[in-house]
């Protein structure tokens, strides 16, 4: 097929419809398979998908390695066609706990300099802090990125995780090609100030979590056991009652996807993408087959009927549970 393709604002690049998120990857779901992992993103590039999206404290480095080594054995024609972007800031420990972030223009170019030798390149093509600092003003923060831009070491600036009067204060500061969030069916809280917001501003959105951490993919079932080391072992959307109504909803969104012949993860991948043309989605597929499948997802149109009966079926808010655990909504600025 012939990938689409999507710009990142008004002064960022152009990038595939669809993303890969690599964090699971990395230890965030349990156990991952490594040469899986780098198959995976072989079969991304191959299919066109260029925008791949990391963080530098995913394994605290061991996805930008995997990237990098996945980078370096795939076909010079498709390397030269992948755009990294990188989160940065997010600060933890040996045992692989979080102690905060860190957004002083310092620790910026100090992490820019470490993922870009982990990576392998000589320049990153979206930067951006993962959470907001609370200590340092947003503005200093881009300013330094935009240093990093006028040296060639990053050619874009983003943001992830942060709310309409910080996109703002970031976006008169220097450009924003996009804003990283967390948008889904059951995850829609960007709909009513964050989006307008950027959307005044010319700024796109990359969007994360669009199957909810695979809650609703249509793969999860109440039974199943996460392990310690998955992040959902620990979110409110995956515990007891709240689980039991989320893929209550999932089964709702099961009977249009298999009217119209397609995946529950498929409709539900296709509703974000429908959202605009200024929205990518990134999808975390950690296996050739969980990629097979959301690439499908750009293959399914939904008409004005279809948007209605999906919606009827998970209507705004109809989430239970919150999206993290209360001390890291605590420290998402998109939040307040």
């Amino acid at each position: 097929m012939t990938m689409r393709t999507r710009t990142l604002g008004t002064t960022g690049p152009q990038v595939s419809a669809l993303g890969l998120g690599c964090m699971g990857m990395s230890g965030m779901y349990g156990e991952s398979d490594r040469a899986e992992s780098i198959a995976t993103i072989h079969a991304a590039l191959e299919a066109g998908v260029t925008l791949l999206d990391t963080g530098d404290f995913y394994g605290s480095g061991h996805n930008e390695l995997l990237i990098s080594e996945a980078l370096r054995t795939a076909p010079a024609a498709l390397r030269e066609k992948a755009l990294l972007s990188v989160k940065f800031g997010s600060l933890r420990d040996p045992d692989g706990g979080w102690t905060g972030f860190d957004g002083r223009p310092a620790a910026v170019k100090n992490f820019a300099a470490y993922s870009l030798q982990r990576l392998g390149v000589d320049h990153i093509d979206v930067y951006r802090p993962s959470r907001l600092d609370p200590e340092v003003p947003i503005e200093e923060t881009v300013g330094a990125i935009s240093e990093l831009v006028e040296k060639g070491w990053v050619r874009h600036i983003g943001l992830s995780e942060v709310g309409a009067d910080t996109i703002r204060r970031a976006a008169a500061t220097a450009p924003i090609s996009d804003l990283q969030i967390e948008y889904a069916l059951i995850s829609r809280g960007p709909e009513r100030e964050i989006l307008p917001t950027v959307r005044e501003l010319g700024i796109s959105v990359t969007a994360y979590g669009v199957l909810s951490r695979g809650l609703i993919s249509g793969h999860l079932t109440a039974d199943r056991r996460l392990p310690a080391n998955d992040f959902r072992a620990h979110a409110p959307r995956f515990q007891g009652e709240n689980l039991r109504h989320n893929l209550a909803l999932v089964e709702s969104l099961r009977k249009i996807a298999e009217e119209k012949g397609v995946t529950v993860a498929q409709i539900a991948i296709a509703w974000v993408a429908s959202r605009g043309e200024d929205i990518v989605p990134l999808v975390g597929a950690r296996t050739r087959e969980r990629l097979g499948e959301a690439l499908g997802a750009l293959d399914v149109t939904l008409d004005a009927a279809d948007l209605a009966a999906v919606e009827a079926a998970v209507p705004a808010d109809a989430a239970a549970g919150e999206r993290y655990a209360a001390p890291q909504m605590a420290m998402l600025d998109s939040e307040k």
